[in-house]
């Protein structure tokens, strides 16, 4: 297999990446794990994009992996995803069959070719409660002061990551020789799938119109029925945090559809942008055009 041991199917939001995947793990008797940080949870079906009907295709059932193994008033860990993506690759791989590693979620991806033993490190609650309530801007200043080659590459973007990153960098600083490097497993195939901008807004849009007319409302109403709460939900982002908004009266069910639409586009180009930076890093991504994948899935395979 060209020194490849898994394929990892790879895009944008709504670009057909579940699909395509289990087209794949059909062609080459697969099975497909999902890196993707919100599918792992059970019950986020419709807003997490779970598309459990694709796991049919010709009548076969595709085996898949991480897609709800956690409840969704726990908190799911970066360091939890690495030992059970390991695991189920071993596992696949121990039965002669191809895993086909499917997902949008960058940091899992990352996970592939990174060491991210840092994760080990525990919570430091009182450190977090303390950080809270600084600003993202006064936030970056502490982490510049503390920066280390295991928070380099943190997304500067999100608080919540950078108050996760100030922690590892102080148990790092008293503790230097705790974490311990370990081999990866890994050897991809990478295969993205390439929108272009207008045509990915346009998928975006329909999508959402067609999960807020099929039950992605009474899914959140379900959510907090089974005891979630609004910050919970605010918390997993996108379609539950703005559903949340308008369940709370706080948005309006058109500024729903508005703001959730705005997130998405900036969700969308925000993995865009993380996908360059693995190129930038050295990942070779095979990118297909969505518009042509029946026609350049043959070349695909063919390299297996």
């Amino acid at each position: 297999m060209n020194n490849y041991n898994c394929i990892v199917v790879l895009g944008p939001t709504a670009s057909g990446k579940t699909n395509l995947a289990c087209k794949i793990a059909y062609k080459l008797n697969g099975e497909v794990i999902s890196a993707d940080s919100r599918q792992v949870y059970k019950n986020l079906n419709i807003g997490s994009g779970k598309d459990l009907q694709e796991y049919i295709v010709n009548d076969q059932k595709i085996n898949y992996h991480l897609i709800d193994i956690c409840e969704p008033a726990e908190q799911f860990y970066l360091h939890q995803f690495i030992e059970l993506m390991e695991s189920a690759f071993c596992k696949i791989i121990s039965k002669n069959k191809l895993p086909v590693i499917c997902g949008g979620t960058g940091l899992y991806l990352d996970s592939l070719r990174k060491d991210f033993s840092y994760t080990q490190i525990k919570v430091d609650q009182q450190l977090r409660e303390e950080l809270e309530f600084h600003e993202k801007e006064e936030l970056l200043i502490m982490l510049k002061k503390l920066q280390c080659q295991f928070t380099k590459h943190v997304d500067v973007n999100s608080k919540k990551r950078i108050i996760r990153a100030i922690e590892i960098a102080e148990f790092l600083k008293e503790n230097p020789d705790k974490i311990a490097v370990k081999e990866k497993p890994f050897l991809p195939y990478y295969i993205g799938i390439n929108v272009d901008l207008e045509e990915r807004k346009k998928l975006i849009s329909e999508r959402l119109i067609f999960r807020i007319n099929n039950g992605l409302i009474n899914e959140v109403k379900t959510l907090l029925e089974l005891g979630l709460t609004h910050q919970r939900l605010e918390f997993l982002g996108l379609e539950y945090k703005f559903v949340s908004l308008y369940l709370q009266n706080k948005i309006s069910k058109n500024e729903l559809v508005e703001q959730l639409q705005t997130a998405i586009f900036q969700y969308a180009k925000r993995q865009m942008t993380w996908f360059r930076k693995m190129e930038k890093e050295g990942v070779k991504i095979n990118w297909i055009n969505k518009n042509e994948i029946e026609k350049q899935f043959p070349f695909v395979m063919s390299f297996f």
